[in-house]
């Protein structure tokens, strides 16, 4: 056992890492192996004290999260050579893993899942009940349909890992030090932090949340309420089971997914863990409302068996050998629970030099990666690949504790249910982020949840199956999506997008600022532009529309996820920079309509006296008028391709301007449309998206976005130097547009390319993302492939739920944008629709 060393050691530190779990330590060990001098640990009772030292200690490849797979595969390589690297014996069993399907919408979840193994190195199969059964002979097969199995799972001992990450992180020259307990952190004005102990203080120049259950605590001393919520997980361990001990080979760990537990070999018994329904689970709510008790640490909860039943009899049934074991311990311990379940990790918006790594339900296998990536964040500047997902800025002050509550019960609850593409979850809905026009729309069409918002999905009509069917294949919005897609390439539709995050700069530095924050030029007065931000590796780290409304003052708009993204991103280069210049975050005071399709302009001109015609009021301009008397900034922009306003006004005046507009089209037979048929809209003119075919993963040149960024315009942006140099060396992939040929199912992104070549057919790339095009009658997508396979005619194939459909490589776009069709028109030539 470690000894403790009650002593500060030093009053200033690079890095203070907050929290002695394996989260925290993972960190430690990877910031002192990169070579950061003073990097200093506070634990305030012994290391894993909290969540770490109960845990079931499960590692495996799995994640239905492209990069969050590359986090579990770092984690579980680190702990294969761990031991010898530091002479600490860490426990580590790599049996494998099985999940079971006992449905066949469970298989197809399974081939959903294997299409988006394909393009990465982790080794997963779909097996045949035949071979699940030879893996872990002592299951009843009865439900078994298929299993989905990686070779190299298993799980480790907690407390062994952690106690050789901290001997790795003492070697490489940190300092762990324990019991202290951090009582105030203060931010001085140079951005640096003083962090108070019992002990005395350390000054800091970032400092790391990592403190588990303690978490919340921590951000209430700056001001900040960590969504997190305390979860009671319960597992059994059972004596020695004959059947067990009889075995040569230890047992693969099972994911009974109906059943909702994970069962493995523990010594000679068996150790199952449940995941309770959420009417069930149990929350620890006093420690959100309270705080932990003072003295919690390696304590654990009153135990409830009545609780699990259900769980217990499934994998009696499951595994009968159960039935006749003995159970000796039953923990039942605090895990924190974010929302969503997914941690929160990275640097946080509107606080200097503080980062997290918080709201671990799966600390265990996240450890090592997520060390890994935060410690090359902290490093680099940038993250190593993109993770927006466990961004912290995912949520903001719309996410109350009630909200929090709900969720975590939910996520807890749905832990192993299926997982759909365009998956919808329920509790906690709405928030208070709700448009100005969602009591008028709610009833009518099938919501979303953006970021906090409610936002139209797609529209119900008489006759049409309304309500939230999730499905692998086309679905019940698969035809009225159809509808709304004519409605705006026909006549006119209205789709609100106030879930925009929107964002007012001005001062004297803001065209210096947006000059060498952005790719793009700077937008004359009047006049709007597409722009992205760049990593200093020249990544693309966000898209954004700039529009300068009046010399020096701009709104910069991006989309719903990004919004504190991207605001933590622009603040931090303004302190850095020094750039005298103030921004405002607008979004939630500010709503956003967008008009778009041929009779949009006729629509629109009825109620202003502005001229709207294309000579007055050009493509990309923005101007403030008044419509039905009612102040908004309009740009001519639109998502869609189409002809298109985007109208941006108070929040207040959502409904009465949405109601204006309704009226004024009834002759052009205007209707509503949802972000489905947008998707389609924009995929069929080539638009790209971040977080699809752009992101922290992707540079601009071979995401086809050359057109948006000028390399030889004076400023030196962020990004341009090593833009340059990717330039010279030549792409080695490029984003391709294709089109395939399917049958009842639809590409959505993330899915394996195939290229029959002449030694065998392999995987060679991914699509982004896909959608039915109903302009030509078939699917659509955009996929990253190899420069020498990128070629337009080039065939391809791309693998869906388990079957690969043939592809072809087009000239993109499908459909022409409206204003490249009037420029061909005015020229005389007659442009393809």
């Amino acid at each position: 056992k470690e000894a403790s060393s009650p002593s500060l050691g030093k009053d200033r530190a690079d890095t203070v890492i907050i929290g002695g779990g394996c989260v925290g330590v993972s960190l430690a060990y990877h910031l002192a192996k990169a070579g950061l001098k003073d990097v200093v640990l506070l634990e305030k009772s012994e290391l894993t004290a909290g969540s770490t030292w109960h845990a079931a200690g499960l590692t495996t490849y799995f994640h239905p999260g492209i990069n969050l797979k590359k986090i579990h595969a770092y984690s579980i390589k680190l702990y294969e050579k761990l031991e010898e690297e530091t002479g600490q014996a860490v426990g580590f069993h790599q049996p494998g893993s099985i999940r079971i399907a006992s449905t066949p919408t469970r298989v197809d979840e399974f081939k959903y899942q294997m299409t988006r193994a394909g393009w990465h190195p982790t080794e997963q199969y779909l097996i045949t009940p035949e071979k699940v059964q030879e893996l872990f002979p002592l299951l009843n097969m009865d439900k078994v349909l298929a299993g989905l199995y990686n070779p190299g799972d298993g799980h480790i001992d907690p407390y062994s890992l952690t106690m050789a990450l901290a001997a790795g992180a003492r070697k490489y020259g940190a300092q762990l030090n324990y019991p202290v307990q951090v009582t105030n952190l203060k931010p001085r004005s140079d951005g640096t932090w003083e962090v108070e102990t019992p002990l005395g203080i350390i000054q800091a120049k970032r400092i790391v949340n990592a403190a588990g259950f303690w978490a919340r605590d921590i951000g209430k001393m700056i001001g900040l309420q960590h969504p997190l919520i305390p979860v009671h997980h319960q597992y059994v361990v059972t004596s020695t089971i004959p059947e067990v001990k009889a075995l040569k080979t230890e047992l693969p760990v099972i994911r009974d997914l109906e059943g909702s537990y994970y069962l493995r070999q523990e010594r000679d018994g068996l150790l199952f863990g449940p995941y309770e329904s959420e009417e069930k689970m149990k929350l620890q709510e006093s420690w959100v409302t309270n705080g932990v008790p003072p003295g919690f640490g390696k304590e654990l909860f009153e135990s409830d068996l009545d609780r699990i039943m259900e769980h217990i009899e499934a994998a009696m049934e499951m595994v009968p050998v159960l039935r006749k074991a003995d159970i000796v311990n039953t923990i039942s311990g605090p895990i924190t629970y974010s929302p969503d379940i997914l941690p929160m990790v990275g640097p946080h918006q509107g606080v200097r030099n503080y980062w997290v790594a918080i709201g671990f339900g799966y600390g265990i296998i996240h450890a090592g990666g997520m060390g890994k990536y935060l410690s090359d964040w902290i490093l680099e500047g940038e993250p190593p690949f993109d993770l927006i997902e466990v961004d912290p800025n995912r949520y903001g002050k719309w996410t109350t504790t009630e909200y929090t509550a709900a969720k975590a019960r939910e996520s807890y609850g749905f832990n192993n249910i299926v997982g759909y593409p365009k998956e919808e979850r329920f509790a906690g809905r709405p928030t208070e982020r709700t448009s100005g026009l969602y009591d008028l729309l709610k009833s009518k069409c099938s919501m979303g949840f953006h970021a906090g918002w409610e936002q139209p999905h797609w529209f119900y009509k008489p006759g049409d199956e309304t309500g939230y069917k999730p499905s692998f294949r086309r679905t019940n919005w698969f035809d009225p999506v159809g509808r709304e897609y004519k409605q705006v390439m026909e006549k006119v539709g209205v789709i609100d997008l106030s879930p925009f995050g929107k964002f007012k700069v001005k001062g004297t530095d803001s065209v210096k600022l947006l000059d060498h924050l952005f790719a793009n030029v700077v937008p004359k007065v009047g006049s709007t532009n597409i722009s992205h931000m760049l990593t200093p590796r020249g990544k693309v780290y966000a898209e954004l529309t700039v529009s300068q409304l009046y010399p020096g003052e701009f709104m910069l708009v991006t989309g719903s996820g990004s919004e504190l993204h991207d605001l933590r991103w622009i603040e931090e280069k303004i302190t850095r920079g020094g750039y005298k210049v103030e921004v405002e975050n607008m979004t939630d005071e500010m709503g956003v309509l967008s008009v778009a399709g041929p009779y949009a302009r006729q629509v629109l001109q009825k109620l202003t006296n502005e001229d709207l015609s294309d000579a007055s009021f050009k493509f990309l301009q923005c101007r403030h008028l008044k419509l039905s008397n009612i102040a908004v900034t309009a740009i001519r922009i639109s998502y869609t391709g189409e002809l298109g306003w985007e109208l941006y006004h108070r929040k207040q005046d959502s409904a009465p301007l949405y109601s204006a507009i309704m009226e004024a089209g009834q002759k052009e037979g205007i209707d509503d449309f949802g972000t489905y048929a947008l998707n389609t809209l924009r995929l069929e003119k080539g638009f790209r998206a971040w977080g699809a075919e752009m992101n922290c993963d992707t540079n601009p040149l071979e995401a086809g976005l050359e057109y948006f960024v000028k390399l030889n315009k004076a400023a030196d942006f962020t990004g341009k130097q090593a833009l340059k140099q990717i330039k010279e060396k030549g792409l080695k992939r490029r984003l391709v547009y294709l089109t395939l040929d399917t049958d009842n199912v639809d590409p959505e992104g993330n899915e394996s390319v195939w290229h029959n070549g002449k030694a065998r057919t392999i995987v060679i790339g991914n699509t982004t993302s896909g959608c039915f095009s109903y302009g030509a009658q078939q699917s659509l997508a955009f996929a990253y492939v190899p420069m020498e396979l990128s070629k337009v005619g080039q065939k391809l194939e791309v693998e869906l739920l388990g079957k690969n459909y043939p592809a072809t490589i087009i000239q993109e776009p499908l459909v022409l944008t409206e204003p490249t069709r009037m420029r061909l028109q005015r020229k005389g030539e007659s442009p393809k629709m």
